[in-house]
């Protein structure tokens, strides 16, 4: 399965699924973030994804931050709401087209080792001077942007 980002496309597929998810930004007593280079489209990311019947999306961000880093972590805050009909990320084992809805949160790791999974080929403590050098999705750079900017409000958009 591949994953494809557009922003604003003329040639992306129209949306046909709207899908809660989370991301969390997990930060160590460094000050580094954790990060996956992710298997479905050779991007690092935040550790996040698609929220499941019965949970609520802090359970979601623990639950998909453990699958995919082996970390467990604790959600400290909120970075923010990101909603842009503009983007669409398409999966291309099913044809999915997924308008994008995803909330991140801020965590702090409590457990665990840093492992790879099905999804992450690797998986990474990142230093906040270094995010900018490893190749990210442009909506995924501008969640980490907005957290490493110190922004007062979560972003709403």
């Amino acid at each position: 399965m591949r994953r494809i980002d557009y922003y604003d496309d003329p040639d992306a597929p129209p949306a046909n699924s709207l899908v809660p998810s989370a991301n969390a930004i997990v930060v160590n007593d460094a000050g580094a973030l954790l990060l996956i280079h992710r298997t479905d489209n050779d991007n690092w990311a935040l550790p996040g994804g698609a929220m499941d019947l019965g949970e609520s999306l802090v359970d979601t961000a623990v639950r998909e931050t453990l699958e995919e880093t082996g970390i467990v972590c604790e959600v400290t805050g909120l970075v923010g709401i990101y909603t842009d009909p503009k983007h669409v990320i398409l999966y291309t084992s099913d044809n999915e087209a997924r308008q994008e809805f995803s909330v991140v949160f801020t965590a702090r790791p409590v457990g665990g080792t840093p492992t790879p999974s099905s999804e992450s080929r690797s998986v990474e403590w990142i230093a906040p001077d270094a995010v900018s050098e490893l190749p990210m999705d442009r909506s995924m750079r501008m969640r980490v942007e907005h957290y490493l900017s110190g922004r007062q409000t979560p972003y709403l958009g």
